[in-house]
């Protein structure tokens, strides 16, 4: 059993490639099941299109449920398609957020932090001139929103959950204990961790999140699935392989995808 939850498509404004697009690349791989899930539009802000490369605009939603809606009818017979979406997480606009996704029959919601302190976590001069005590209180609140957004009950997958390294590698090595008290609520809330393989495609080369990540999140308990967050078609499940081997040799047995955000347990 093949699949990937997390990929894109062109109303987000920096992806590529139509959803059936990403459908077919899908069926290519050889995957039984792909889930569909683009940006959530800006849902706290006044603009319809608060953010044209970054997210979809809010009028575009509603097609967007609709459109994958159809295509998980058309192709039920040769793959499932899942209705997911990748949200930005404000705390502050949770339950706006929550009121709005609840209207729609999701089969799952990737909750993803992508800002803190109003810059984004991949904005490589956002590092430049902190001390080092500055540079973990960013880290510690990039974590504070993780934990928050685990515990919101929005979410039935965390999305990269140490993408901040993308651009600035060191991130790894800062020295704080809010990981490990992370990855202990995510384990208490029992919302999933994605196995992410875009880092590759950034600085820090690598996944996310990092081996001694996952070790930690095995030892909490928390489950685990897989995402190429592939922003062109042809990264659809780039790197399935390897990762679930790399699972095997941590001590994982299984890991999961979301039908009607109930988990479906895949074993390794």
């Amino acid at each position: 059993m093949k699949f990937d939850m997390h990929t894109h498509h062109d109303r987000c404004g920096h992806a590529e490639g139509s959803i059936r697009d990403y459908i077919e690349s899908a069926l290519e791989a050889g995957l039984n099941v792909v889930g569909i899930s683009d940006h959530s539009p800006y849902f706290g802000r006044e603009e319809d299109h608060a953010e044209p490369y970054i997210a979809m605009a809010k009028s575009e939603f509603s097609s967007y449920i609709s459109e994958v809606l159809k295509l998980k009818k058309e192709y039920e017979d040769r793959i499932e398609v899942l209705l997911g979406v990748e949200s930005d997480f404000f705390p502050e606009h949770a339950e706006l957020y929550r009121q709005i996704y609840d209207q729609y029959p999701f089969d799952y919601i990737i909750g993803s932090v992508h800002q803190t302190g109003g810059l984004s976590i991949f904005n490589r001069n956002r590092w430049k001139k902190l001390s080092d005590v500055q540079k973990i209180a960013v880290k510690e609140e990039y974590y504070d929103l993780i934990r928050q957004s685990a515990q919101s009950g929005m979410f039935q997958i965390l999305g990269h959950i140490d993408a901040m390294k993308g651009f600035y590698p060191e991130f790894s090595d800062i020295p704080t204990k809010a990981v490990e008290a992370t990855l202990q609520i995510i384990g208490e809330s029992g919302v999933a961790i994605e196995i992410n393989t875009s880092g590759k495609t950034k600085a820090c080369g690598g996944w996310y999140p990092s081996d001694d990540v996952l070790e930690r999140a095995l030892f909490y308990g928390i489950p685990v699935t897989f995402g190429s967050d592939a922003h062109i078609p042809s990264r659809i499940g780039d790197e399935w392989e390897l990762v679930q081997r790399k699972l095997r040799e941590i001590g994982y047995k299984e890991w999961v995808f979301f039908r009607n955000k109930q988990p479906v347990t895949v074993p390794l």
